[in-house]
């Protein structure tokens, strides 16, 4: 997390409204305050008072630097457990964009399973819910995952699925993320 920053967009670009999660052309020009940067997303409102999400890759247009992936440092490997710590090392870089603890910590992962396949290659089934059901970012959560992931090397096959039994609720935060959040 970070202080509050004022930025301009040094280009035009593509963002994501919080909490609907429809895709929008951020102008070049245009001022925002960042009010989340964690994992490698920015949540920013800009002067028009939009709630917007800005991906890693895009963080060249707010002037920050284009951070590594896990993928980017991760290695194949034939052991199924490493390869679920990487997966879930992954997991733990995806963010609501509302809330400053990774989407593993705050108990949204209810299932990660890594199945071997042939070689060092594995087939990655995870289920994940959201904060509340009707929440807008549950797709774009789902993508920013299913994109990680499958750049983790080995990864053959991705199923990623949207939960909603049991429903999450507060109780499934571990202590130390409710200690960030100032739950304790």
């Amino acid at each position: 997390m970070m202080e509050s920053e004022t930025v301009k967009f040094n280009r035009d670009c593509e963002a994501i409204t919080v909490p609907s999660g429809t895709r929008m052309t951020i102008k070049e020009g245009t001022n925002a305050l960042i009010t989340q940067s964690l994992g490698d997303t920015y949540t920013l409102v800009t002067s028009n008072g939009e709630m917007i999400r800005v991906v890693g890759k895009d963080a060249d247009a707010i002037g920050k630097e284009i951070t590594a992936t896990p993928a980017d440092t991760a290695v194949a490997t034939e052991d199924p457990e490493e390869m679920e710590e990487q997966v879930w090392d992954t997991l733990r870089t995806c963010y609501d964009p509302e809330i400053p603890v990774n989407i593993a910590d705050l108990g949204l992962v209810y299932r990660c399973e890594v199945v071997p396949l042939e070689g060092k290659d594995y087939r990655v089934e995870i289920d994940m819910t959201l904060t509340a059901p009707a929440c807008g970012m549950g797709d774009v959560l789902k993508a920013e995952i299913e994109q990680k992931v499958v750049e983790l090397p080995g990864v053959k096959e991705l199923d990623v699925q949207l939960v909603f039994e049991p429903p999450w609720d507060y109780s499934m935060i571990p202590d130390a993320a409710k200690l960030t959040l100032g739950m304790m």
